[in-house]
């Protein structure tokens, strides 16, 4: 027999149809709406800006680059913002940075990235992009576009660029954006970084003249880009536009929205984050952080969420907000087949419903966030795995028995000598162990 420590992977769900987005009503005042969700940092004009929304439909577009091979739950705050315009009635462009992704954005670091290779690239577009489709609607007037700069720039030359993009960007101008400034501080930055905002400035100038793009929103990092961009249209075009800025948002211990207890970030990809992690990660979101969350992340209503707000300070015990918050947002990323394997998955993990009745990729999926053991050979004694995985001394695991704070499959264990049987095993592969009423560990059988 042998015992190994061992991850779970996580199976991958289908992803939800793209064409089932949540059922929600129009936004009559799209600017208020976002202001309420606390969507509105800084913005060029906001009563020019309230004006042209309400005259008409407006086009506005977000951008997003491929740094990574799944968007994370914090790009949901802008992707969401771009939904949210699209409910008013407004046409959202969503950009993959297939051009941009090439440089790198030094906004908010203090390093330079990692250069990736152009199939890189092209392979993490189209993850993007399919993310981003599933939660914006294409049909209608106020349908959307997936675009990507690579068009525009990947038959521009270096002269042209500079001839035709360069000599409109006043050096001074650039090194006192906030973005150049702060890594001059912080150790120096390279000429790729540094043209970053003229790329950028040229998407805003390329929308404008292709689909008529007057808006451009952001986190308050992309603000200097933005505005380079404004100024761009104005010198070349004679065109104006506008500029909307989302706060840079942290929770209450100062983590980045989205990111999990470990700092890591929660992925929208199901194979780097599973439907369950994200549901947990929404159970455990603090009191103090979960009505912003449901502003942020969900299109739960106002009166709704205001009521959950009066719900948390009354009755924290009930998490009734986090509950919400977890059943929307993986309905949202996953599609509401998710939310009840996740549902019923946590209720059986934790000795609420029988494991036995969970098909085997929904187990996986719960059991892909709890201590894992692999063995092989014959089956060891129950108090020997469960000693081995929750770091118990044999004398702990033992006395946890005689008390009756032990099971196997959701069933007390009463002899410390038990050894399980081979009938026990789940879906042949799996025993789920449990000290007390929290501490679950997975024992997989190898072949």
């Amino acid at each position: 027999m042998a015992v190994t420590s061992a991850a779970l992977p996580s199976p991958a769900p289908a992803s939800p149809d793209p064409s089932a987005l949540p059922t929600v009503a129009p936004v009559d005042d799209v600017l208020a709406d976002l202001e309420w969700r606390g969507l509105v940092a800084v913005t060029t004009d906001r009563e020019a800006l309230a004006r042209d929304l309400a005259a008409g439909p407006v086009t506005l577009y977000c951008g997003f680059d491929p740094t990574a091979d799944s968007l994370h739950v914090g790009n949901l705050v802008p992707l969401f913002a771009l939904r949210r315009f699209q409910l008013g009635g407004h046409r959202p462009l969503a950009l993959a940075g297939g051009a941009t992704g090439f440089i790198g954005d030094p906004s908010g670091r203090t390093s330079e990235r990692q250069l990736q290779s152009p199939e890189v690239i092209a392979g993490r577009v189209k993850v993007l992009q399919a993310q981003m489709q599933r939660f914006l609607s294409f049909e209608g007037p106020a349908g959307a576009l997936l675009v990507d700069n690579l068009d525009w720039t990947a038959e521009l030359t270096v002269l042209d660029f500079l001839r035709d993009v360069g000599k409109h960007f006043p050096v001074n101008q650039m090194l006192a954006r906030e973005s150049v400034s702060a890594r001059l501080e912080s150790g120096g930055l390279s000429f790729t970084e540094f043209s970053y905002q003229l790329l950028q400035s040229l998407d805003f100038l390329e929308l404008h003249r292709r689909y008529g793009c007057t808006l451009q929103v952001g986190a308050t990092d992309q603000w200097g880009n933005i505005t380079a961009g404004l100024d761009y249209m104005r010198r070349v075009d004679g065109a104006h536009g506008h500029a909307l800025t989302f706060p840079l948002i942290t929770d209450a211990s100062g983590q980045k929205i989205g990111k999990s207890t470990g700092g890591g970030s929660v992925w929208l990809d199901a194979r780097m984050t599973s439907p369950y992690a994200l549901w947990q990660f929404c159970l455990n979101v603090d009191d103090r952080d979960v009505g912003t969350y449901l502003r942020l992340l969900t299109f739960v209503g106002r009166a709704e969420v205001e009521a959950l707000d009066v719900a948390t300070a009354e009755r924290p015990h009930a998490r009734a907000a986090q509950r919400r918050l977890a059943d929307e947002l993986v309905a949202l990323v996953h599609g509401p087949d998710e939310v009840r394997r996740v549902q019923a998955a946590s209720a059986a993990l934790f000795g609420g419903g029988a494991l036995g009745e969970l098909d085997e990729d929904t187990l996986v999926s719960a059991l892909s966030e709890a201590p894992s053991l692999q063995v092989s050979g014959p089956t060891p004694p129950f108090v020997e795995l469960l000693a081995e995985g929750l770091s118990l001394s044999r004398s702990d695991a033992r006395r946890a028995v005689k008390e009756g704070g032990a099971y196997l499959n959701n069933t007390k264990v009463t002899d410390e000598a038990a050894v399980p049987a081979d009938s026990a095993w789940l879906h042949g592969r799996f025993l789920v162990l449990r000290k007390g009423k929290r501490n679950v560990l997975v024992v997989e059988r190898q072949a």
